[in-house]
């Protein structure tokens, strides 16, 4: 198992949290938010993991462990754009690569495994985590047909009648790597922020006759991802909250 964690935004709506630091090094219960997403994720070697950075990536490269391969994203275009920045790393490894968001820092090490676990045993060249959810508007909707997952469509695109739908895409993936790059190379920028979706590549994988399927997470709240102060203090409460437990 391969796994790419998409870190290279500056979170420009969490100016003030953390002065000029990447979003993914803002701080949340004492420890950087990639620094939670790394920790669930230790049943994959540090060797097995890229980390996409841009924005003073070289202060992500200096907190992280050197045994991580790091790709650069030199500019913002997009989570597509993103994680092909990742393929020169990830070569010629023909297998299954999760890809994980450095702003997400609940999701929990059982629900990455049961994740992996699942895909692999579904055979589909794409798993998507999704959530059921009727408090997160921004998020993209997922479409299906007959049970079938369909595509993901992002909210800024969406139509009324999909706004409505409440199957949200997590924004976490499980893809046979070689597909997974091979389909990046066909997506393009003509949607409402201009720039290169990752969530077009199930849609581009459907289109060439392979299954993509969705896995819906129990808790709502591992999907929870940090763009605002808003975001990062509803997380460190329901952070506090599972310590109770």
């Amino acid at each position: 198992m391969k796994c790419i964690i998409l870190a290279a935004g500056r979170g420009k709506r969490l100016d003030g949290t953390g002065g000029e630091l990447p979003k993914a090094l803002r701080e949340l219960d004492g420890k950087p938010l990639i620094g939670h997403v790394l920790g669930e994720l230790d049943f994959i070697a540090d060797e097995d993991i890229t980390v996409v950075i841009g924005y003073k990536g070289e202060l992500l490269k200096a907190a992280l462990s050197p045994k991580l391969n790091f790709a650069v994203q030199t500019e913002q275009l997009g989570t597509g754009h993103a994680c092909a920045c990742a393929e020169e790393i990830i070569g010629d490894y023909d297998g299954p690569v999760l890809v994980a968001a450095g702003d997400m820092p609940l999701v929990r090490k059982s629900t990455y495994k049961a994740l992996c676990e699942y895909h692999e045993k579904s055979g589909a060249a794409c798993t998507i985590m999704t959530e059921v959810s009727a408090e997160r508007p921004s998020l993209g909707r997922i479409i299906r047909e007959n049970g079938k997952v369909m595509g993901i469509v992002e909210a800024k695109d969406a139509t009324p009648e999909q706004l409505k739908i409440t199957e949200l895409n997590a924004a976490i993936y499980v893809f046979d790597a070689k597909l997974l790059f091979k389909a990046l190379k066909k997506v393009d920028r003509h949607n409402a922020q201009g720039e290169f979706y990752l969530t077009d590549v199930p849609r581009i994988l459907l289109s060439e006759g392979h299954r993509v399927e969705g896995w819906v997470i129990d808790d709502p709240d591992e999907g929870e991802g940090v763009n605002t102060p808003d975001d990062l203090r509803r997380c460190g409460e329901i952070l506090k909250r599972l310590k109770n437990k």
